[in-house]
């Protein structure tokens, strides 16, 4: 409980920050500024549920990994939301910072975590090719895999199911409550984000 209660408590003082980074990123393909900030009290929320689902997960193999995924992963899941865009400067970070730490902080795993990096990295770049996938989620996909091997490959293929799943039941929702047509896009970050998250708390 003190490890969900202080990964709340650092959620919510990271929050104006996430919000700050969120702004710089969350611009579109098309060059233009996001029409309006994210609002402060959703920064706050999710910064804050983020935090205590990480906090929850203390002293779980692959912990400091967690952390750090968690920390970039909240920024991009929210400029995804908000225009569907993964951009290439914080997966490339993501990507550079996971590598270190897991040769750091798990090296009996490196070699199923590199494996799981570029199977999801391959099989995400292939799903862009065929299906609406952006190349964004390809980027950010062999992190994730690369964090949830660390555990083992059913937790990789948990990941990969939830997140699916979250997908497919937010796009049933949004058609029957008529907030999108079957023709729009739908951000996949997040449910590739929290996904990972799920699957590596229940590991």
């Amino acid at each position: 409980m003190i490890a969900i209660l202080g990964g709340a408590a650092v959620g919510f003082a990271l929050a104006p920050g996430v919000r700050r980074v969120v702004g710089r990123y969350a611009v579109p393909y098309e060059g233009e500024p996001a029409a309006r900030a994210l609002p402060l009290p959703v920064a706050a929320l999710v910064s804050v549920a983020t935090g205590a689902a990480v906090g929850a997960g203390y002293g779980s193999a692959g912990w400091v990994v967690l952390v750090w995924v968690a920390l970039l992963g909240l920024v991009l899941g929210l400029v995804d939301a908000s225009v569907h865009r993964l951009p290439d400067p914080l997966t490339a970070t993501l990507a550079a910072g996971t590598a270190v730490l897991l040769l750091v902080t798990e090296r009996q795993s490196l070699l199923r975590c590199l494996l799981a990096a570029l199977a999801l990295g391959l099989g995400f770049a292939l799903l862009a090719l065929l299906a609406p996938i952006g190349l964004g989620d390809a980027k950010l996909a062999p992190s994730l895999g690369a964090l949830l091997a660390v555990t083992g490959w059913g937790t990789v293929l948990a990941g990969l199911v939830y997140a699916f799943l979250l997908a497919g039941l937010w796009a049933v929702a949004l058609l029957l409550t008529r907030r999108a047509g079957r023709q729009d896009a739908l951000a996949f970050g997040p449910f590739l984000l929290l996904g990972t998250l799920l699957a590596a708390l229940a590991a």
